[in-house]
């Protein structure tokens, strides 16, 4: 450009503020935070503790029958076109068919809408529900991906407290306590992350009555149902939806270990007509009308990935989890400063307690995370990301040996850290 061209005094475009970079306190901003802070000089292999990214270990492999079922769409050119707003109708089906099986009443194609990945799903159902005034009611901790699409369209987000001392249940008295009349929602996820917690049935039905008093419908996150290795089953909370209206999203990601297919669904369940009396169900079509869809391929195979696939590859994966859950549980025990307030039972992460008082030099979960990442290369998430300050974020779900190897660094930086050293 010349020198002595003429500029605007100013430009007529600018950045949106809510899509700037993510900071240190969500997931994906620590994480590429501590990544960028790892000793470059240290030659051992970087442990992962960090994000459920099992497929990353070939332990971890998904079933062939899913791999063949992809092909076998591809091959077919049948599924080359645009797919229609929801899903076409064999995949939408398929996935009725497969949640009806945990279910009272059984789901109708028109009550599933196909998604790109559980994260579709979620940003969709609070769009739908943004309103002037609206508000909603998240856990704590919880996921932070929700609180983000709640910021994005304006929609307050107040906080009701898990108990630890309760195996995390949700304490339902902050739950009334927080509500107004312009609440619309609460969510729950279960089998929780990040606390590795099952709801029981009994509390569950709880949660239901108290959002019927209020007058609001519950979104279940159900992303990792049925992996579960407790005391306590996985119970759908569509189990409830003849009580209050209910949401459910979920996806092949965890179960199958194929997060990176993007397979997800939101699916209503209202026996009672609630939500479309209300115009939740149009407001839902409407939103998946100008959205991006599940590319239709993949779409052509849900049908033979769910209804093909062996009870042994699900009992190979749940095995496996269950004993990475059991060692690092057993493992944080002889770790100074951390604790665990109670055994996992479900999902591929669990929340430790982190005592600042055991450390010299450690001032808080970020800093914690910081110094473990730069003198161990282990990355585990601050507590803070998942709004739970002087708590960590532990993922388990990684083969046996990198996980002991990574619980034998994290004790040794606890120990070197102690006060006691």
């Amino acid at each position: 450009m010349e020198k002595n061209s003429t500029l605007p005094k100013k430009w007529g475009f600018g950045g949106k503020s809510e899509f700037k970079p993510e900071p240190v306190t969500t997931i994906r901003g620590a994480l590429t935070f501590l990544h960028s802070n790892l000793d470059p000089s240290d030659k051992r292999t970087v442990i992962p503790m960090s994000h459920t990214e099992p497929s990353a270990f070939p332990c971890f492999n998904t079933t062939e029958i899913a791999a063949d079922a992809i092909a076998d769409s591809v091959r077919s050119v049948k599924f080359n076109g645009f797919p229609p707003t929801g899903g076409i109708l064999p995949a939408r089906r398929a996935v009725a068919e497969h949640l009806s099986q945990d279910l009272p009443d059984k789901l109708s194609p028109d009550d599933v809408f196909l998604t790109l990945g559980c994260k579709q799903a979620a940003q969709g159902i609070i769009q739908v529900l943004a309103g002037p005034k609206s508000n909603v009611l998240f856990p704590k901790p919880g996921f932070p991906y929700y609180d983000h699409f709640a910021r994005l369209y304006n929609v307050e987000v107040r906080y009701f407290d898990l108990l630890p001392e309760k195996d995390w249940e949700v304490d339902l008295d902050s739950v009334v306590a927080v509500a107004d009349e312009n609440t619309v929602a609460m969510l729950i996820i279960n089998p929780g992350n990040p606390c590795a917690n099952v709801f029981t049935y009994q509390h569950l039905k709880k949660v239901a009555e108290t959002a019927r008093k209020l007058g609001i419908l519950v979104l279940s996150d159900e992303v990792y149902g049925h992996l579960t290795y407790g005391k306590n089953p996985f119970v759908p909370m569509g189990v409830f939806g003849s009580i209050t209206p209910v949401i459910t999203v979920g996806s092949i990601s965890k179960r199958w270990i194929v997060p990176g297919w993007r397979l997800g669904w939101l699916v209503t369940h209202d026996p009672n007509g609630i939500l479309k009396e209300h115009g939740i169900i149009e407001s839902i079509k409407g939103y998946l009308d100008s959205s991006p869809e599940l590319p239709t391929f993949i779409q052509g195979a849900i049908p033979d990935i769910l209804s093909k696939t062996k009870e042994d590859f699900f009992t190979k994966i749940v095995k496996l989890v269950k004993e990475d859950a059991i060692s690092c549980y057993e493992g944080i025990k002889d770790v100074p400063g951390l604790s665990c307030p109670t055994k996992p039972e479900g999902a591929m992460s669990l929340m430790a307690k982190l005592d600042l008082s055991v450390f010299d030099g450690i001032k808080d979960d970020q800093d914690f995370c910081l110094k473990l990442a730069k003198e161990e290369s282990v990355i585990i998430l601050p507590g803070i990301c998942v709004g739970y300050e002087s708590w960590l974020r532990i993922t388990f779900a990684i083969d046996i040996s990198s996980l002991q190897d990574g619980m034998k660094r994290l004790k040794a930086f606890c120990e070197r850290h102690s006060k006691k050293a």
